[in-house]
């Protein structure tokens, strides 16, 4: 198989959610090695803190980079993105969109990034269906008000969610996630 590149896929990932692990499945089979780069992002005032960030997201990942084949490493990382994705090699950047509102912003930063950096693309991969609605920020809200997340995030993730939020876990839920 000819060599597809590095790709970065960026985030906060506070917690990663079933959305996050569907544009990294499916961005996975668009380079030959995927960096998830984890954005230390201290204004988002994060439910976790960056190493439990990693440490979750390298956990959800193991599965489809074996899936995949794709070499898919979990880095922290901090300051300007395409200075990071320099660091790497990366030759593009994923990012996954889910609503016009996403579009709009993701517009503007591609179009600087382009400016500091022609050579790094960014390539956009849609929501599926059954992921479009789901964000970090009303996975935590909810889980804080005690409603079921149970639907938007994996099983790890729930766990360490609900716990950091002072809840346990639901009994009987289904395997996977």
């Amino acid at each position: 198989m000819p060599e597809r590149g590095v790709g970065l896929y960026p985030g906060t990932f506070d917690p990663v959610t079933n959305g996050h692990l569907d544009i990294i499945g499916r961005g996975a089979r668009l380079c030959s090695r995927l960096v998830v780069g984890v954005a230390i992002n201290i204004g988002k005032g994060p439910l976790f803190p960056l190493e439990e960030r990693v440490e979750l997201v390298r956990a959800e990942v193991a599965a489809i980079a074996e899936r995949t084949g794709t070499a898919i490493e979990v880095i922290p990382f901090e300051g300007l993105l395409i200075e990071f994705a320099r660091q790497i090699g990366a030759r593009m950047i994923i990012r996954g969109l889910r609503a016009v509102t996403d579009f709009d912003y993701e517009f503007q930063m591609t179009g600087m990034n382009r400016r500091l950096d022609p050579e790094i693309e960014t390539v956009f991969l849609m929501a599926s269906e059954t992921n479009q609605f789901i964000s970090s920020r009303f996975v935590k809200e909810i889980a804080q008000l005690g409603g079921d997340i149970s639907s938007f995030v994996p099983r790890l993730t729930l766990e360490r969610t609900l716990a950091r939020v002072g809840r346990a876990p639901a009994v009987g839920r289904p395997e996977g996630g």
